[in-house]
C-alpha cells in the first residue's frame, strides 16, 4: 500500500494515483532475499563503520584471505542475477568503477542506473531487476570505496569528491543522460550528484534515502557500533541487520552473507554523508520521485516526507505506510510500477 503526494514546490508533478495497494505475493525465499538484501545495505555503517575502521586513506580489504572470502560471497550473490550484456570498468580520478549493463525496454530512452547502499553492491538488486528491465535498460554500480568490484585508488575526502567520481563515471556511458535510482545511502549519493553535477541526469528516484530529508536517528548509530567491529561475533552483525530488516531472518541468504563479509573484511575510508540544507534541495531542477518506508528505522519518514514536499520543486513523494527500510524487497513490483509512471511522465 502507498500514499502518494506531489511535492510542494512550484513545479510539482501531479500525483499519479492515491490508491491503497496490497503487496504482491512472492515466494518465501524471494521475499527473504529481497527484504534482507535491501535492509542490510543500511548497515549503519553510515557512521559506525567509518568511526571504528580506518588507517589507510582509501577503502581496502584487510587481508588476502578476507578478500577471497568476500569475492566468494559476491560471486554466490551474483549468481542470482542474469548474465549482463556488458561489464564496464570505468576509470575515474578516484579509482575504477564497476558497472553491469542489462538491456531492457525503451533503449532509446534514458536508462536506469541503480546505486546500492553502504556495505552493499550490485547483487542487492537481483530480484528487482526483472521488473525494472520492463521499464528501461538498467545499469548496476558497485559504489566506489565500498566492498565490491570497484577499486578505490585516491582518497574521497568530502561530498564534492563523492559527486565527482560518480559524475566522471556516468559521463563515460553512451547515453547522454540517465535516471539515477538510489537505495538508502545510494539515495543520498544520487541527490549529492544532483546538487553538484546534474549534467548527466534526466531525473532522480530515491528509495528510502538515508540522511537526505531527515537525520539518522541516534538509535541507529548506537546499534550499529557493535555491528561495525570486525572481530565481534557474526551474530552481532546479524542481529543489527535483522533489526533494520524489520525482523526478517538473515542467516544463509546470499546477499546478506556478501554484505556481512564486506563488513568484516573491508576497511572503509569514506566521509560520513552530510545532510542537505533546504537551499540545496530547493535548487535541484530535476524531476524527483521519493519513495519512503513508513516503518523505516533509518529516519522519521513523516519528517522526511514533509521536507521533500516542502523543498523539491519538481518532486512526487510516495509513502508505503507498512514498509520497513527493506521497501524494495517488500514491494518490488509496486516500486517498479511507480518508477514506470515516473519515467514515462518525465520530459
Amino acid at each position: 500500500m502507498r500514499d502518494e503526494r506531489p511535492a510542494g514546490g512550484p513545479g510539482a508533478t501531479e500525483a499519479a494515483d492515491t490508491a491503497t495497494k496490497a503487496p504482491a505475493a512472492l515466494p518465501l525465499r524471494r521475499r527473504r532475499l529481497l527484504k534482507v538484501g535491501a535492509a542490510v545495505l543500511a548497515a549503519a555503517l553510515l557512521l559506525g563503520w567509518a568511526a571504528t575502521r580506518g588507517g589507510a586513506p582509501v577503502g581496502h580489504f584487510t587481508s588476502a584471505e578476507g578478500h577471497d572470502a568476500f569475492v566468494a560471497a559476491y560471486e554466490r550473490a551474483m549468481a542470482d542475477l542474469p548474465e549482463p550484456d556488458e561489464v564496464l570498468d570505468l576509470r575515474t580520478d578516484y579509482g575504477v568503477v564497476r558497472m553491469y549493463r542489462f538491456e531492457g525496454a525503451a533503449p532509446e530512452e534514458a536508462p536506469l542506473v541503480l546505486l546500492p547502499g553502504r556495505a552493499s553492491a550490485s547483487p542487492v538488486f537481483a530480484d528487482n531487476l526483472a521488473s525494472l528491465l520492463e521499464v528501461r535498460t538498467v545499469y548496476l554500480i558497485d559504489l566506489l570505496g565500498e566492498p565490491g568490484a570497484s577499486v578505490q585508488s585516491r582518497p574521497i575526502r568530502d561530498d564534492e569528491d563523492q559527486a565527482l567520481w560518480l559524475h566522471q563515471a556516468l559521463s563515460q556511458l553512451p547515453e547522454p543522460q540517465v535516471q539515477l535510482f538510489g537505495l538508502s545511502i545510494g539515495g543520498w549519493t544520487a541527490m549529492n550528484l544532483a546538487v553538484r553535477h546534474p549534467q548527466t541526469l534526466a531525473g532522480l528516484i530515491l528509495l528510502d534515502p538515508a540522511v537526505t530529508f531527515a537525520d539518522l536517528p541516534p538509535e541507529v548509530v548506537v546499534r550499529s557500533l557493535p555491528a561495525a567491529v570486525p572481530w565481534f561475533p557474526k551474530s552481532w552483525r546479524d542481529s543489527f541487520n535483522q533489526w533494520t530488516a524489520g525482523g526478517a531472518p538473515v542467516e544463509d541468504v546470499p546477499v546478506a552473507d556478501m554484505i556481512e563479509a564486506g563488513m568484516r573484511h573491508y576497511s572503509l575510508a569514506l566521509p560520513a554523508p552530510t545532510r542537505f540544507t533546504d537551499d540545496r534541495l530547493t535548487g535541484v531542477d530535476l524531476p524527483v520521485l521519493v519513495i519512503l518506508a513508513g516503518e523505516s528505522v533509518m529516519h522519521d519518514s513523516a519528517e522526511a516526507a514533509r521536507t521533500a514536499e516542502r523543498t523539491l520543486a519538481r518532486g512526487t513523494v510516495v509513502t508505503y505506510p507498512d514498509a520497513s527500510h527493506a521497501v524494495n524487497g517488500e514491494y518490488p513490483e509496486e516500486v517498479a510500477a511507480d518508477v514506470a509512471r515516473f519515467v514515462d511522465a518525465s520530459p
